[in-house]
């Protein structure tokens, strides 16, 4: 095990190293930063770098004790850099639990919207289903608790909020989360023909745009 003031690095393996956060914004700046040396040529090779909610797993790695060393000795950001690819999505606001959301947050309804419109996003990981990103950059004041009954049908594109993420549903599944919302004409946040699958991948941005209730 080697450790440095934000991380904590674990053998996961012979060629693998799971790399511990104290929380989900040093994760997020941790999986920046990676991206950021391996972009430049300055991390060693590594096959696969898979965020987690506090974790980032280096799987494939060919010297896992020198990478180890070596991440010991970083000075990691605590926020990720404003940067990497933005995706707006389109939100017409009325979910069934908007109103239940509103009083949570101690707002009238119709200023949902405004409210969870108004910060930019990113993916911190994905998981649950294929194309699910669970997005942080909602602050502590408005996290809000899962739902009590989970619901056995929630549609694609329906736009949730659970604990501190916000989330779009990329198929239809049960679900927890409090839905405030959905996309108008939901684009495929996961399509096998695309040459990343994924819309919503980690260190993506992402911005909700308010549209009309009406169809």
């Amino acid at each position: 095990m080697t450790e440095s003031p934000s991380a904590e690095v674990r053998p996961a393996g012979r060629r693998a190293l799971l790399v511990e956060l104290p929380d989900d914004e040093r994760t997020g700046a941790f999986h920046a930063e990676l991206l950021r040396r391996r972009a430049a040529g300055t991390l060693p090779p590594v096959e696969e770098i898979v965020p987690g909610a506090r974790t980032v797993l280096l799987d494939g790695v060919t010297d896992p004790e020198e990478l180890a060393r070596r991440i010991a000795g970083w000075d990691l950001p605590s926020h990720a850099a404003d940067d990497g690819a933005m995706v707006d999505i389109p939100v017409r606001y009325d979910g069934p639990d908007l109103a239940h959301v509103a009083a949570l947050w101690g707002i009238g309804a119709d200023e949902v919207a405004t409210r969870h419109s108004s910060y930019t996003y990113r993916v911190a990981f994905c998981g649950f289903a294929p194309g699910f990103g669970y997005l942080t950059g909602l602050p502590a004041e408005l996290h809000v608790p899962r739902r009590d009954t989970p619901r056995t049908r929630v549609p694609a594109g329906a736009v949730a909020l659970a604990g501190p993420y916000s989330a779009v549903y990329p198929r239809s599944t049960p679900g927890g989360w409090q839905l405030i919302g959905t996309m108008p004409d939901p684009a495929p946040l996961w399509d096998l023909t695309r040459e990343e699958p994924a819309l919503l991948t980690p260190g993506t941005r992402v911005r909700f745009v308010p549209q009309d209730r009406t169809p």
